[in-house]
């Protein structure tokens, strides 16, 4: 049986209290910490830079799951890898044309770092045929990014079978990642589709309990 990852999204932690928070997630069986950066362009919001992450893995040795949220890519790549980012995810749209996106992309596998490529809820899975053989994750959006806590979009079911379907016909290794509104009413139907890596926010960060949080995703 595959193993499936929870990523607590640091977007929903308190950072009033964030040491703790992350300590009681990690605790909780936690693996991966998704980091998700927003310029204020991309997304109608701003979080923030690779600083905060190298601090962060100065107490903890979670997988750093890195999102980015922004415009040009590459202005953030080096310095999310100096941060020991173990994968980078950029969007999709965030690119006028295939080429750019193929040469981020190699920029990224360059530094020996995993890679990503995310979509909206809006953009088809398709876009990513060309190039999905050479990234090791697709990340589907089930909310519009740029604010945790929204509800999940459910046309996000569907994609994700698609998705499935197509790396099965293909025998690719890909992992498919999910993030927005993951819960535990829906957890069960999103890994059985074939969701490898549940990015939660709210749900486990709002939790009293979070071990338990994080246990009733996969069960």
């Amino acid at each position: 049986m595959k193993e499936i990852l929870i990523a607590p999204s640091i977007l929903s932690a308190s950072f009033t209290y964030l040491e703790n928070e992350l300590d009681e997630v990690f605790k909780a069986g936690a693996k991966v910490l998704h980091y998700d950066v927003m310029d204020g362009h991309f997304v109608n919001n701003i979080s923030f830079g690779s600083h905060i992450l190298s601090t962060i893995n100065t107490k903890h040795n979670l997988i750093n799951d890195v999102h980015l949220m922004v415009t040009d890519p590459n202005k953030y790549i080096e310095s999310f890898v100096k941060a020991k980012a173990d994968s980078i995810t950029v969007h999709y749209e965030s690119f006028s044309n295939e080429i750019d996106l193929i040469n981020t992309i190699n920029l990224i596998k360059s530094y020996g770092v995993k890679v990503g490529v995310a979509i909206k809820p809006k953009t088809k899975i398709d876009v990513l045929f060309n190039f999905i053989k050479d990234i090791n994750l697709v990340l589907i959006m089930s909310v519009e990014p740029g604010f945790g806590g929204q509800k999940f979009i459910t046309e996000s079911y569907k994609k994700i079978e698609d998705l499935q379907a197509f790396r099965k016909k293909k025998n690719l290794k890909f992992l498919i990642e999910v993030d927005g509104g993951v819960n535990d009413s829906n957890s069960h139907k999103l890994i059985n589709l074939g969701c490898d890596i549940l990015v939660c926010g709210s749900y486990i960060f709002n939790a009293a309990n979070k071990e338990e949080a994080i246990r009733k995703l996969k069960e």
